[in-house]
This record gives structure tokens, C-alpha cells and sequence, in this order.
């Protein structure tokens, strides 16, 4: 029996390189020797986060880049409505709290939780730094207990975001790795990091540097 590879992938709910790689990570997800565990690392949260204004420019030149090299979608709704809006901000700290919260009820759905939380904002235009956009998010799918946590964020809430925002560091900091996307493979205990720049291209690329091609 083929043994199973923890693989660790590390990213900020609001980076766009995250996004553009997340058709690869589903797909490494569903993968039958893979055992996929995401870890936010709080990039655009807390001291992270910025104004919009500051950084729309950047975002959107950075964004052309990555549609043409992963395929996916950038909207002209986002452009207007996310990176346009006056007021809005890069802050990861409410879809943070969101994939810890659906971590910690429903382990197995994270990955559904930070995808839905990716496309609302890329595709569709909608503000998930608002905590009832992004608890009506979890609650369209079936996800009513992270829903509310969110909306009523608790001590413990915050802590285990937090717990899993040092670990993530902690894992970038032991490979010396700069920058989300990232990714930690761990094979019989022993950890490694991988390239993250080939999930652009697809999961072979991954699925062969771990023998499960």
C-alpha cells in the first residue's frame, strides 16, 4: 500500500499568487496519496494589512500576470468593485478566521471554504473582509457553524488562527521559504519544501518531485 505524503501549503486568503494556484491544490487535495493541510499565514492579516489605494496598481498588474500563467479569472467586478472600492483594504484577517473556523468544525472542507472565499472575491467582486459576507459564503455551503463563529468571533477563534498562523511561519522559516504560495512535503517524518512556482503549470509537476505521478 502506497504510503500517504502530508503535504503543507501555506498562503494568505487575499494573495492573488494563491489564487492562481488553487486549481492545482484542489486537485492535489482530492489526490488519493496525498494528505493535503493548509496553513493561512496571516500575510494581509493584522499588522499585514493595507489600505487598497496603496497597493490597487500593483495588485492589478501582478493579477494580469498570473491569469496569463495560470488560466484563472480576474473580473472586471473585482477590479471595480474590490481593488476600485474608496474604501477597501487588503485585510486576510476575516477570510483567515473563516478557514480556521471551517478547519476546526470540518476539517475535511477547508479547502471548499478558501476556495469559495477566493472566487467570491476574484470572480464575483464581493468584499470578504466583511465578516457577513464571508459567513453568508459558509453558510451557502452547509458550513452554519463556522458561519457563526465568525460572526461572533470568540477568544478561541483567534487563538487558533493565530496557533496556525505561527505554525505555517514556523514551517517557512525552517525551509527558508519567502513568499505564498508554499509548499512543505513531509515523507516518513522528514520534511522538505517544494517549488511552488510549478503549480502554476499544473499538479504533474508537483505529483512527480513526490513520486506520485
Amino acid at each position: 500500500m502506497t504510503q500517504k505524503v502530508t503535504l503543507h501549503y501555506l498562503f494568505d486568503p487575499l494573495c492573488g499568487w494563491c489564487y492562481g494556484a488553487s486549481e492545482t491544490i484542489a486537485t492535489l487535495a482530492n489526490h488519493p496519496d496525498i494528505d493535503l493541510q493548509l496553513w493561512a499565514t496571516s500575510l494581509f492579516a493584522g499588522n499585514g494589512a493595507r489600505p487598497m489605494k496603496s497597493f490597487a496598481a500593483q495588485a492589478w498588474a501582478n493579477d494580469l500576470r498570473i491569469a496569463a500563467l495560470s488560466g484563472r479569472q480576474f473580473t472586471e467586478a473585482y477590479r471595480r468593485d474590490v481593488l476600485g472600492a474608496d474604501a477597501a483594504s487588503l485585510d486576510s484577517s476575516m477570510a483567515t478566521l473563516a478557514v480556521t473556523a471551517a478547519a476546526d468544525t470540518v476539517p475535511d472542507r477547508v479547502i471548499e471554504a478558501l476556495t469559495a472565499i477566493q472566487t467570491a472575491r476574484y470572480v464575483d467582486g464581493k468584499d470578504v473582509t466583511s465578516s457577513s459576507v464571508v459567513a453568508g459564503l459558509l453558510t451557502d455551503l452547509g458550513l452554519a457553524e463556522a458561519a457563526a463563529r465568525i460572526l461572533t468571533p470568540d477568544a478561541a477563534l483567534t487563538s487558533l488562527a493565530q496557533t496556525r498562523s505561527a505554525k505555517a511561519c514556523d514551517l517557512m522559516t525552517s525551509h527558508k521559504l519567502q513568499g505564498v504560495p508554499a509548499l512543505v512535503a513531509e515523507v516518513d517524518g522528514t520534511q522538505f519544501g517544494l517549488d511552488a512556482s510549478k503549480l502554476y503549470s499544473g499538479p504533474d509537476a508537483i505529483l512527480a518531485t513526490l513520486g506520485r505521478a
